[in-house]
């Protein structure tokens, strides 16, 4: 921890992190900025803690111009899609949920899914959707339309991969029924101890598979022949969990032929597929087709050095020549990208750092402290920064290039990274950091994938630099 302003830096985050989660995590965060800078390997990507970042940070909808395309189970039946939730006469107090939470039409997804998951006879379906397109409101909204609230007995179950997402999700449940008190909701997740013998009277359960399996076979609290719909949430970072596909296969099959079945999953790699078609009989499928990202918004240049001191000294004569709004400056391992947060914050710069040794909440509030512009710069791991959006980033920085475990450029994670910086119709600007032959060829090979020139910058010929700004 470098310098006094560095200290203070992290004082800051620390301060925002506790704000956030109400945990009084001091030492935890010591130690994880302390990691942090001595770990030299890069970082394993956690779907579930990846999942809750992107529900906490996310304010609103994204706005996403990817194609729905829907696959009906009976190709013959009337396709119906809906410009207006007045449109699927709901519940007047369900109405007034949704109204309630901010969303005035539906979303793209939404459009599509919501007549299915409301017809009658109920619909199955197997949906796709990334963080942001209101899928989670989608499913609540379908659970609350189906329950009798006469009935004291659990109708709705939803089965979440971790504790806290299943809290996400009933934040989303409460919210909605906001207006229909009559509809209670219960946690079936670790530490929700009842006593033996009880039979739940709440119409909604949401948890985890552990605890739900539990609370159907062995304890009993839940009647699952008397489940009317069932949502399997999340079911690529499902899969990724061990022990979860196979308790969730467990639930299902203890449920009635008639109950409605609905799944979703932001990817749908082979598993996945494999996993959905086994889980829900006759589906209903909407899928978003994949967005062809584009380059052509995003001035790309490289700069060659020898050591990360070069590096940094590169990186000060850009910020010197040119003005930055927001960057975002990735590393591939935690000790780089300490040094580098150290090394920025001696300069005077303002910067936030992102560490998958912290905790979610505590990541999710230095994220809000860069999209409120009180730290200028953050330097991340790529680990962290999947799924972040802040409309004021101008610049991105490949620190060191993204490459896969096996040492070959990782051209994915470079599109996601760099298309940070053209979003929103702006003109954006990515800069790539290259210290080696290795490094050398693996940007060459990025060019040739994407059949885009990334050209050479010299950072030590100051009007070179300004010219990029224009």
């Amino acid at each position: 921890m470098a310098t006094d302003s560095w200290a203070l830096a992290v004082d800051e985050q620390e301060a925002a992190a506790e704000s956030v989660s109400g945990l009084k995590s001091k030492d935890l965060v010591n130690k994880a900025f302390l990691s942090f800078l001595i770990s030299g390997v890069p970082e394993k990507i956690d779907k579930a803690a990846q999942s809750l970042l992107n529900k906490l940070i996310r304010s609103n909808l994204v706005n996403t111009t990817n194609q729905v395309e829907v696959l009906q189970r009976d190709p013959n039946s009337p396709l119906y899609s809906v410009k207006s939730f007045e449109e699927l006469r709901l519940k007047p107090p369900l109405l007034q949920g949704v109204y309630a939470m901010g969303f005035n039409r539906p979303s793209k997804i939404q459009e599509n899914a919501l007549p299915m998951m409301l017809a009658e006879p109920p619909q199955n379906l197997i949906a796709q959707s990334q963080s942001g397109t209101g899928k989670t409101a989608a499913f609540v909204l379908a659970m609350l339309s189906h329950v009798d609230p006469s009935n004291k007995w659990p109708q709705c179950l939803c089965v979440s991969p971790t504790y806290e997402l299943a809290l996400q999700t009933g934040k989303v449940i409460e919210q909605m029924g906001k207006f229909y008190p009559e509809v209670k909701l219960m946690y079936a997740i670790r530490g929700n101890k009842l006593e033996r013998g009880m039979k739940l009277q709440e119409q909604i359960v949401i948890g985890t598979p552990g605890t739900v399996l539990d609370w159907c076979q062995k304890l009993k609290f839940i009647d699952p022949k008397k489940i009317k719909v069932f949502v399997l949430d999340e079911a690529d970072v499902m899969i990724a969990t061990q022990g979860h596909l196979d308790q969730s296969i467990r639930i299902q099959r203890m449920l009635p032929k008639t109950c409605q079945m609905l799944l979703f999953s932001a990817t749908f790699e082979e598993t996945v597929w494999n996993f959905a078609k086994r889980i829900i009989p006759d589906p209903n499928i909407i899928k978003l087709k994949r967005e062809e990202e584009t380059l052509d918004t995003i001035k790309q240049y490289y700069v060659v050095c020898n050591s990360k001191e070069e590096k940094f000294q590169a990186l000060c004569n850009i910020y010197g020549a040119i003005t930055i709004a927001q960057a975002m400056i990735f590393c591939h391992t935690r000790r780089t990208a300490g040094w580098l947060a150290g090394e920025l914050s001696k300069e005077g710069h303002q910067v936030a750092l992102l560490s998958g040794e912290m905790q979610v909440e505590q990541r999710a509030a230095v994220i809000q402290r860069f999209r409120e512009g009180k730290e200028k710069v953050l330097v991340t791991t790529n680990v962290c920064a999947r799924g972040i959006d802040v409309e004021q980033v101008s610049v991105v920085i490949n620190f060191d290039l993204p490459v896969d475990k096996d040492g070959n450029p990782d051209n994915e994670t470079y599109l996601h990274r760099i298309g940070r910086t053209g979003r929103f119709g702006k003109r954006g600007l990515a800069i790539n950091m290259v210290d080696s032959k290795f490094s050398m060829n693996i940007l060459n090979r990025i060019q040739e994938h994407f059949n885009k020139k990334i050209e050479k910058l010299d950072t030590d010929d100051l009007d070179e630099i300004e010219k990029i700004a224009n």
